[in-house]
């Protein structure tokens, strides 16, 4: 997150002119929302990057969006257009991160150190409406969308294993050409049934639209509704948004549009294997839960208590990267310093003792969420389990059913990613769940890597990817969305820009 902001405030003392840099808001933690504009142009285009925080190419593709406005007047002065670049929209969650974001980039190093915040501590999402949201980080936005009415948004999300894919608010006519031409240009997979999709209508391979905002459970809204948020908040002002998802690791198979021979045979398989995971991360978490008591501060200023402690089952309501390296399967962290001694035996009539992990709420949030919806999703693509009054699957490709797959596993993996860095920050293992975990998390590793043919994409490609799908979308949002934008920066000039650091 330092790089990201030390290279945006370089690239505008470089041309004060035409950049400047202006805090937007500010994190849950204090940190700074930084955005990032570029031109003079009446009409704006609004680019978020990092708004999960486990997707960090979006930093760096603005980065790359900012340097080619700067080199092409045609995207700037020609087209009448303002750029405005959003570093990260949750840099918290991005810091925590920064285990993996160095490299080496192997599966296994990026689920022990993956964390992406509970579900209703997403930035993006607008559970309670607008009205109603309590996140800074997305009060920020929504206020920044208001203030410059964009005809676009592009919102840049990364698919860890899969292909790339687009999802519209409201079609972009050309789009999915445009998005086959750059994918076959870098080699980038794209997914023809994305589990995100499953329910919402395609407008050309690999290009969907999202649905209208419905209320629903959180169960629903996880899985298959598009709940409220802020990809549909400037739909009032005429905004087009773009949600650009590119792949960090590439399975070939999601982007065979086929007829399988046998869809049943493979739901079963999913589901049961769905079910038979789940089982095994909630006895884990049953385990470790008990020495995980008292309350955790969060961020600073906060103290909360840890998220579903005794309620199992609950839901709780609680960069840029550098060169790639091999995907050794041996590659992981090993924690020498801080892992945990061996597990302990518990003495009769004495209480649990305690982990103390300071975030041990925000680990346990997303935790609960994922086991939450486990279950439900393994009945809903059971062929055998009666779910009439349930969503029926819509008809599945072989690429639907290579998405699924591949959904299931993301389910456990990071479930046992987020249990084991519990386990690490405390310094101990008194549940003795360690071993186990790091069998779970090379052996699911090694299922992505052998059994899907999970290749990692080089950072360098995924920027490129993302960056060019970018730039069309912005070339057709411009050709059909009408003129409602308007500059929010009263006096913009070329005054001198105050540092970051010195702000």
């Amino acid at each position: 997150m330092d790089e990201l902001g030390a290279q945006a405030a370089a690239l505008v003392a470089r041309r004060p002119r035409d950049a400047r840099l202006r805090r937007v808001g500010t994190s849950r933690a204090g940190t700074p929302l930084w955005l990032l504009s570029v031109g003079h142009g009446s009409r704006h285009a609004l680019v978020v990057a990092g708004p999960h925080a486990n997707e960090p190419v979006g930093g760096a593709t603005v980065l790359r969006l900012a340097e080619r406005v700067l080199a092409d007047p045609r995207l700037s002065e020609g087209a009448d257009a303002t750029w405005n670049l959003l570093l990260s929209l949750d840099p918290d969650g991005s810091r925590r991160n920064e285990g993996w974001l160095p490299g080496p980039y192997s599966l296994g190093r990026y689920f022990r150190n993956f964390f992406r915040p509970g579900f209703l501590e997403q930035p993006e999402w607008l559970p309670d409406g607008a009205a109603g949201a309590r996140l800074p980080e997305t009060r920020a936005l929504l206020e920044v969308q208001d203030e410059l009415r964009p005809f676009l948004q592009c919102s840049l999300h990364g698919v860890d294993v899969g292909g790339g894919f687009v999802e519209l608010t409201r079609d972009l006519p050309g789009l999915a050409r445009r998005v086959a031409h750059t994918a076959a240009r870098l080699g980038i997979p794209r997914e023809l049934g994305p589990y995100d999709t499953l329910y919402w209508p395609s407008i050309g391979p690999a290009v969907y639209r999202i649905p209208p905002p419905r209320r629903g459970d959180l169960a629903a809204a996880i899985t298959e509704a598009a709940v409220e948020s802020t990809w549909f908040h400037p739909h009032r002002h005429g905004t087009v948004t773009a949600v650009v998802e590119a792949p960090m690791w590439g399975v070939a198979g999601v982007e065979d549009g086929t007829a399988p021979a046998d869809a049943d045979a493979v739901l079963r398989t999913v589901s049961h294997t769905l079910r038979h995971d789940t089982r095994i991360l909630e006895q884990l978490l049953a385990r470790i839960r008990p020495f995980v008591q008292g309350a955790a501060a969060t961020e600073p200023g906060e103290v909360r208590p840890c998220a579903g402690v005794g309620e199992a089952g609950k839901l709780s309501r609680a960069g840029v990267v550098g060169p790639p390296t091999t995907d050794a399967a041996d590659s992981r962290p090993r924690h020498d310093a801080g892992r945990p001694a061996p597990a302990q035996a518990a003495t009769p009539g004495l209480l649990p003792r305690t982990l103390l992990v300071p975030d041990a709420a925000r680990l346990l949030a997303p935790v609960d969420d994922y086991l939450l919806v486990c279950p439900g999703l393994a009945d809903a693509w059971d062929p055998d389990v009666d779910t009439s009054a349930a969503r029926p699957l819509p008809p599945l490709n072989t690429a639907h059913l290579a998405a699924l797959r591949i959904a299931g596993r993301r389910l456990a993996l990071r479930t046992a990613g987020l249990l084991y860095q519990l386990v690490v920050a405390s310094g101990s293992d008194p549940a003795g769940v360690l071993p186990e975990l790091d069998r779970l998390i090379d052996e699911w590793c090694a299922d992505y890597r052998d059994g899907f043919g999970a290749r990692w994409i080089s950072v360098a490609r995924q920027v490129e990817y993302q960056s060019r799908v970018v730039l069309s979308a912005f070339e057709l949002a411009r050709r059909h969305t009408p003129v409602r934008s308007r500059t929010g920066e009263p006096g913009w000039g070329a005054g001198a820009t105050v540092p970051m650091h010195l702000e």
